[in-house]
């Protein structure tokens, strides 16, 4: 069985399902054109292009382009009376990532002007589905447009993963822009793909995502010949100290609440034979209590300035691009799941564990309302104890961001549908939500 689910019965839910399954071909092809050209963070101007120049193809009311860099926002208003207003989101931006998935659509692409590159880029996250997904939805409710009441936002938004730490960019950005001022939604809604059963649909109440925030730390001593080191101040042992302590950093937490503080780049700059000047150490912090951040900020702060003293050099430390954990009430997954169920099935809809990935939809869901759920997109089962685990002569179990991501092509026309019932059930009221 595929990872399409069941249909949404007669009437217009039954419509929605029938545009779905004619649209789902394009979704497939607007996939792969995408995956086969990605775009880094804030760089995403052929794919917004791509994506305005389908929704002025479904004659919205407006099509907004150029938020916060490459944003676009679709704009449909229905044919019948209503106050309410969804935003659905999907991301757009890819990663500096080589794509080994071993498809005949996989990324060639390298940008060698990004900040910090060249970069081999690929769609290692699955934003290319997000992306797909979202322009089929748009298809589908622009199809029963008059038997809507309110209006539909289609929010294709850049630089999920983070721009360049010198540029503005993300969903901050798009709100400070006022792309949600006018109409203001009355619900935010999105879904992530995931290496989870094909059709499976993933929610959790309270935070469904993390808390994070970009982390750079950078070690300065003072620049001498490699065959010299008295002779000036080596900041690399520094470095590689601050980087051991780190480790340590999570017995300082509350041992029931996640945290990790990862470096996930070093940068120096010299060659073999110099003792450079500074080393710079790049990471994230993530946690799964919001309130932990800070904490973690300050014992890190302490960590680094300490540690370098100790080697005769010092440390800066700085804290950017804060994301909020992304929040589930009860209110909102209550008035979410009946159209969640009636697309996959009741037993596809289950609850997932904790996680300390991020996503800056949190600036959409937790301002406005919502819900913000995981599409399993690869060939797995759940254990027991509801974990997922590889089926057996499957592709495997493939996290995000890894070169071999993938996501099956044949669950993209779920994800159209979620988008699309979750819609219809909130512009008319089912149920309401406060």
């Amino acid at each position: 069985m595929n990872g399409g689910g069941i249909t949404g019965g007669g009437g217009l839910r039954g419509e929605l399902d029938r545009l779905a399954a004619t649209v789902a071909g394009e979704v497939v092809a607007w996939r792969h054109r995408l995956h086969r050209h990605p775009e880094l963070s804030n760089r995403e101007r052929a794919t917004a292009d791509l994506v305005a120049g389908h929704l002025r193809s479904l004659r919205l009311a407006e099509v907004r382009t150029g938020i916060a860099g490459h944003g676009v926002v679709g704009v449909l208003r229905g044919g019948r009376p209503g106050e309410r207003t969804i935003a659905l989101r999907a991301d757009m931006d890819a990663l500096p990532v080589p794509d080994r998935c071993g498809t005949d659509f996989a990324s060639r692409e390298v940008d060698e002007d990004y900040p910090g590159g060249p970069f081999p880029v690929s769609h290692a996250c699955g934003h290319d589905c997000h992306t797909a997904m979202l322009m089929g939805a748009a298809t589908v409710l622009a199809g029963v447009r008059e038997q809507l009441s309110g209006t539909v936002l289609f929010v294709f938004q850049p630089a999920e993963e983070g721009p360049p730490v010198e540029e503005p960019g993300g969903a901050r950005e798009m709100v400070a822009r006022g792309a949600f001022d006018d109409p203001v939604p009355t619900m935010a809604f999105g879904m992530h793909v995931t290496p989870y059963p094909k059709g499976f649909v993933g929610y959790r109440l309270g935070n469904q995502y993390g808390a994070s925030c970009l982390v750079r730390i950078v070690v300065n001593g003072e620049q001498v010949h490699g065959s010299t080191p008295w002779q000036g101040i080596d900041p690399m042992p520094a470095a590689g100290a601050v980087l051991t302590g780190i480790g340590q950093l999570y017995r300082r937490i509350d041992a029931f609440h996640p945290v990790t503080v990862t470096i996930g780049h070093v940068e120096d700059v010299g060659r073999f034979n110099i003792i450079g000047e500074r080393v710079t150490l790049w990471g994230t912090i993530r946690c799964a209590v919001a309130g932990d951040l800070e904490k973690v900020r300050q014992q890190l702060a302490t960590l680094a300035g300490h540690t370098a003293r100790a080697y005769g050099c010092t440390a800066a430390v700085e804290y950017l691009q804060d994301v909020p954990p992304v929040h589930h009430t009860r209110q909102w997954i209550e008035a979410a799941l009946p159209a969640l169920r009636r697309v996959v099935g009741e037993e596809r809809v289950v609850q997932t564990s904790a996680t300390l990935a991020y996503d800056d939809v949190s600036e959409l869901v937790n301002r406005f309302g919502g819900l913000y759920v995981m599409l399993g997109v690869q060939d797995a089962e759940l254990d027991e104890d509801g974990r997922p685990v590889p089926t057996p002569g499957g592709r495997g179990l493939v996290p995000n961001h890894h070169p071999r991501f993938y996501a099956d092509d044949d669950t993209l026309v779920t994800g159209v549908r979620l988008h699309a019932h979750v819609a219809h059930d909130h512009l008319a009221g089912q149920p309401p939500v406060d």
